[in-house]
């Protein structure tokens, strides 16, 4: 791995769904997210993280150094015991080994972030299994991300479907067609904000100039190898990337954000395509230290 990012950077996702679920609430029948007291929708830093995960572990392909310690199906024990198996150290006997070694906390930690690129990247709470000790630390990660929400409020659908296909004898025996229904957001454009600390970078996981360029890649892709007929049409239209000349940034993240603005075109009511917004950027108010790009 090579040292870590020297630049803080913020930045804001665009995002679009087309007759589909973003991101449903099991709280409400899997509704897509909303703000009730305004109808904007939401959608949550936790799913985005999932479909970046989910990018990277398809391309890197466990490739050392790039594996993803959040998955499905795999407990964190067995992930948080590789590090004590690569110490060779029995996690019964860790107390003894503290005595002796009083850096081996970090070196545990620093182990784990090295191995996963989600760890190095978001962070995680690597403290699964405190009763025999086998304790990874925890790690806060300098990249995150907020909750993305809708330009305009949304109106979800809720749509019937029929189901032909039959389970069992018996159930071919007594029933007919089935019906059901899933949700849709006819279209919505979304916009989430994020942020990248050099800071923690260099103090925590080491998260590199490699690791930034594989994040920009997963978050412009991340709907790509995530096609589902339940979230129809998704695609990130665009990342505006903001980069600061310092470890600690030249301005506050907020007049960054400022800039970027997302307004409907006139005469339009309904939107139902990226085309009915215009997206525009104000450089020429950012201040000194601060560049701007925009990836689409």
């Amino acid at each position: 791995m090579s040292n870590a990012i020297t630049n803080r950077y913020e930045f804001v996702i665009l995002f679009d769904v087309e007759n589909g679920n973003p991101n449903g609430d099991p709280d409400a029948g899997n509704m897509p997210r909303l703000d009730p007291e305004t109808g904007y929708g939401l959608v949550t830093d936790v799913c985005l993280k999932r479909k970046i995960r989910n990018y990277v572990e398809t391309v890197q392909e466990d490739a050392p150094g790039y594996r993803i310690y959040i998955k499905d199906g795999v407990p964190l024990n067995r992930s948080d015991a590789e590090a004590f198996t690569h110490f060779e150290i029995d996690p019964k006997t860790i107390k003894e080994v503290k005595k002796k070694d009083d850096q081996i906390d970090r070196k545990i930690r620093d182990w784990m972030c090295s191995e996963f690129f989600d760890i190095r990247t978001f962070g995680a709470v690597m403290t699964t299994f405190v009763k025999n000790n086998l304790n990874c630390g925890q790690v806060r990660g300098p990249v995150q991300l907020g909750f993305a929400r809708s330009i305009d409020p949304i109106v979800p659908q809720e749509v019937t479907i029929t189901r032909v296909a039959i389970t069992t004898e018996a159930d071919a025996e007594k029933k007919g067609t089935e019906m059901g229904r899933k949700h849709i957001v006819p279209y919505a454009l979304y916009r989430c904000e994020g942020y990248i600390s050099a800071n923690l970078a260099r103090k925590t996981t080491g998260f590199s100039e490699e690791d930034l360029a594989l994040l920009w890649n997963a978050i412009l892709n991340m709907f790509e190898i995530d096609r589902s007929a339940a979230r129809g049409k998704m695609a990130v239209r665009q990342l505006i990337v903001f980069k600061h000349d310092s470890e600690l940034g030249n301005a506050p993240a907020y007049k960054l954000f400022e800039t970027v603005k997302v307004e409907r075109n006139q005469g339009v009511i309904s939107p139902r395509a990226y085309a009915d917004y215009t997206v525009s950027v104000k450089t020429e108010d950012l201040p000194e230290g601060v560049t701007c790009t925009q990836m689409v």
